[in-house]
């Protein structure tokens, strides 16, 4: 028996000493870290990263001969962008994504079978270049928006069994469903531990749903139609009056709710209702380069522009609805609409959301923290064993911009990295520009 013993000893100490010998590391010397756990950095230091996660931050330790070193010059290290929520499915796409310094991005419904399977699992196992996948399973009560369609309360149980096996961590509520399908969902969904995001729905209403605990709110434009009131028959695009913003944040923090600011998305819808022009323009801009044909043709033949509506006193409402909720403590994440709303280019939309945060009035702290810092809360609290993000500190997965000035000062320098760490993998600036231009020169239009 003894003899047993020590033959397993022996062989779990080879299989452990195989695995340290195939750790991959690599270390970032004088680097300036902004954690994003505070409003702090830490000021010419040492990284260690070690099989994608952070091992220490100011520990020089003696390394193997070998072993990958970039030096950071004096940069700025930085947590990778979160994009939490889109409509990529495409390995372009992810590298429009990657390359934009968003390693993280959370698929908002009609993801591809291929996709939502195997895309995920070769993307987020570090095998195929682009950010850690997540992916919501979109529902609906019938089919005018195209989404999967759910009528009874049995079907939605089973529904969610169904994306749990698939790889889903969410289920995406969407408007028409029934108050009994939702109720549901939410009821399984919580037994089950996959997590319930989305739309308003009609029959059911944002405060019941978070009553019955949706996690996040997918658009700040839900509160429109699910919790502020009509608004009059006569002026049917008129904001709520500011004084009911305190009543919506009370609603989302009695809850612990998420909700994800698309103040970008929205603008860029409001700019096109009516005016084909805007939409050609948004197809001239020079990230449009990187569109795929059948998402320049989307945006071609879009609805907006064919009918005209001003939502532009709405907008402004958004900006100021959004920083209030900042300046409240309402856990924000930023995301859009990309690619399938005109204007929305995967990973550069990320970026004008964290523009149009700024202009509305929030600190670099409250707009960065929406892309890194609470995109990984969410995660942490909706999706069991995920992996730690959104903060570079010890054991957290080791997503990183290395950018040439203080994101906190300068938020406009994530737009150019000098490097990404993503999946394990390093990718300097050359590599980043070659992504680019490869997914540009397979899109170029004839």
């Amino acid at each position: 028996m003894r003899a047993t013993v020590r033959a397993l000893l022996t062989l779990w100490l080879l299989v452990a000493g195989a695995a340290l010998a195939r750790a991959e590391t690599i270390v970032f010397t004088d680097v300036n870290v902004v954690p994003m756990d505070g409003e702090r950095v830490i000021p010419r230091t040492t990284v260690i990263v070690t099989d994608g996660v952070i091992s220490s931050i100011g520990i020089k330790a003696k390394l193997p001969a070998g072993t990958p070193v970039i030096d950071g010059k004096g940069a700025w290290l930085f947590p990778g962008l979160a994009d939490m929520h889109n409509h990529v499915t495409s390995r372009e796409d992810l590298s429009l994504l990657l390359a934009n310094g968003v390693t993280t991005m959370l698929n908002m419904g009609e993801a591809t079978n291929s996709f939502a399977g195997r895309t995920r699992i070769a993307v987020n196992e570090g095998k195929v270049p682009g950010p850690q996948i997540f992916t919501a399973l979109a529902v609906d009560g019938d089919p005018q928006y195209g989404h999967l369609v759910i009528e009874r309360a049995e079907d939605a149980r089973a529904i969610v069994g169904i994306a749990k096996a698939n790889g889903y961590s969410f289920i995406k509520a969407y408007t028409n469903l029934s108050a009994e399908a939702f109720a549901a969902l939410a009821d399984e969904a919580k037994a089950q531990r996959i997590g319930v995001v989305g739309h308003n729905v009609k029959a059911v209403g944002l405060a019941r749903q978070l009553a019955a605990g949706q996690a996040m709110v997918a658009h700040i434009e839900e509160f429109f139609y699910g919790v502020f009131p009509e608004p009059p028959a006569d002026d049917q695009q008129a904001p709520p009056a500011d004084a009911r913003i305190a009543d919506a944040i009370a609603l989302v923090k009695a809850h612990g709710a998420f909700v994800t600011s698309d103040l970008f998305n929205y603008r860029t819808i409001a700019a096109q209702f009516g005016k084909p022009e805007v939409v050609k323009a948004y197809l001239a801009a020079p990230e449009a380069r990187y569109l795929s044909p059948a998402d320049r043709i989307g945006w071609a033949q879009s609805g907006y522009q064919k009918k005209a509506i001003d939502l532009s006193r709405r907008v402004a409402f958004e900006a100021r609805f959004v920083k209030t909720m900042a300046d409240a403590g309402v856990p924000l994440i930023t995301g859009g609409d990309a690619p399938t709303i005109p204007g929305q280019v995967p990973g550069f939309a990320l970026h004008g959301e964290i523009d149009a945060m700024l202009e509305a009035g929030l600190t670099p702290w409250q707009a960065l923290s929406a892309a890194t810092r609470t995109p990984g809360e969410f995660i942490a609290k909706t999706v069991p064993g995920a992996a730690k993000f959104g903060v570079v500190a010890p054991g957290y997965r080791a997503d990183l911009l290395l950018v040439a000035e203080n994101p906190l000062e300068r938020p406009a320098t994530l737009r150019t990295p000098l490097g990404v760490m993503a999946g394990a993998r390093w990718f300097d600036a050359a590599a980043l520009n070659a992504m680019l231009a490869e997914v540009a020169a397979k899109r170029v239009v004839p």
